[in-house]
């Protein structure tokens, strides 16, 4: 193999192909598989410049590329960094990687090429890409399905939580209602056994002063009673989607006469109960709604001032706008207590020894709202409290 008879079996019988090209670029020999390579005959490629084996687009670059080439002689690779075509006998072309050996002898300096078809390399890179793009694409897939699984966790997780924060807030409204109620309706049954008690005592001693004494504590307590079954109901139906907003025209000014008639006679010792009406009295309102408002509201005020207080009622109906302003001179609500004043079963620090269930205020709030109004308040403590209403018509 080192002789030459051996040199040229690697020329003859190497799978790569081989040029030898001379400095004016003529391709002085070509291997078999150079011809092969690029479609010729045996010999048919002697004589011929180089730039026959290059795509025309090329050619005239590559001739100023051999240029420099032979100026500079080294040896180096060609096609790692950008992509090389090599043009065939019939036309076509085809990926190449190629490599340049300077050689040199007393017949002239010369070039010896090799070339490699590397179309079947180029295709398995470029599965392998496709491969990387569709396992990436898998992966993201994957990634996106396990991030919405995440989500959709989450998503659950807070649902359950919220549920479980709802049950255990049911629970609390049921210990709260079953200890309010007992509480509730044992005083004033309590009151009424007393009392009836006291009054066939006092009918048999012909006593009519404190009869009357009793008998309007029996009446105090049945009213009591009535209220607060009318405050389950009216949370009942609230719960139930029950209660509708049914506007019809109504009289407002002899609707809050009838409230008020029936309010003074709730109302403490020398209270006094001031109705200020400015603007029309046909009103179209829900007259149900706006009556239980009413009542709620200066009942409250009623049963949070002392005797001799003043309870201002103001109603100003503007353009399509209905104004209630009640303003009492009672035991106020503290700033700290104010937050949670519209909550179901709230009761004020400085309210617990007075009766009632704490269902008024959460019952007005709801009802404004399905009258698609709005309510506000200003109060102090040990000064009073104004609600202020707006209703549109």
């Amino acid at each position: 193999m080192e002789g030459k008879e051996g040199v040229e079996a690697l020329f003859q019988f190497a799978t790569e192909g081989i040029l030898l090209v001379d400095e004016k670029g003529k391709i002085m020999r070509a291997n078999p598989s150079s011809e092969k390579l690029f479609g010729y005959e045996k010999d048919e490629l002697f004589g011929q410049k180089i730039e026959i084996l290059v795509p025309k687009s090329h050619a005239h670059k590559h001739e100023h590329h051999r240029t420099n080439f032979h100026n500079k002689p080294q040896a180096r690779s060609m096609g790692n960094q950008k992509e090389l075509f090599g043009l065939r006998k019939d036309g076509s072309e085809f990926p190449v990687e190629i490599s340049l050996s300077p050689y040199e002898s007393s017949h002239g300096k010369f070039v010896i090429a090799f070339i490699i078809d590397v179309t079947i390399k180029n295709q398995e890179k470029e599965k392998l890409r496709n491969y990387s793009v569709e396992l990436e694409k898998q992966v993201q897939n994957r990634t996106s399905v396990l991030l919405e699984a995440i989500v959709e966790l989450e998503k659950t997780k807070k649902e359950l939580q919220k549920v479980i924060e709802n049950e255990k807030e049911l629970n609390e409204l049921k210990s709260r209602f079953v200890s309010m109620a007992s509480h509730e309706f044992r005083t004033p049954l309590t009151t009424m056994m007393s009392s009836l008690s006291l009054v066939t005592q006092y009918s048999e001693q012909n006593d009519s002063i404190n009869q009357k004494k009793h008998v309007a504590k029996i009446k105090k307590s049945i009213h009591h009673l009535t209220d607060i079954l009318n405050d389950f109901l009216s949370v009942g139906k609230l719960e139930e989607g029950k209660i509708e907003y049914l506007p019809k025209e109504i009289n407002l000014k002899n609707l809050l006469n009838d409230v008020l008639s029936e309010m003074k006679s709730m109302a403490q010792a020398k209270q006094n109960l001031v109705l200020i009406y400015n603007g029309k009295e046909d009103v179209f309102l829900d007259p149900r709604l706006l009556k239980n408002v009413l009542f709620n509201l200066i009942s409250n005020a009623i049963k949070f001032s002392d005797e001799g207080k003043t309870i201002e009622i103001n109603i100003q109906v503007q353009n399509s706008t209905l104004k209630i302003s009640i303003k009492d001179e009672g035991i106020g609500i503290s700033k700290k207590d104010q937050k949670h004043l519209f909550e179901r079963f709230f009761r004020g620090h400085n309210a617990i020894h007075i009766q009632g269930t704490g269902l008024g205020l959460n019952i007005v709030a709801n009802y404004i709202e399905l009258m698609n109004g709005s309510i506000n308040y200003e109060s102090e403590e040990n000064k009073g409290s104004t609600f202020n209403i707006i209703i549109p018509q």
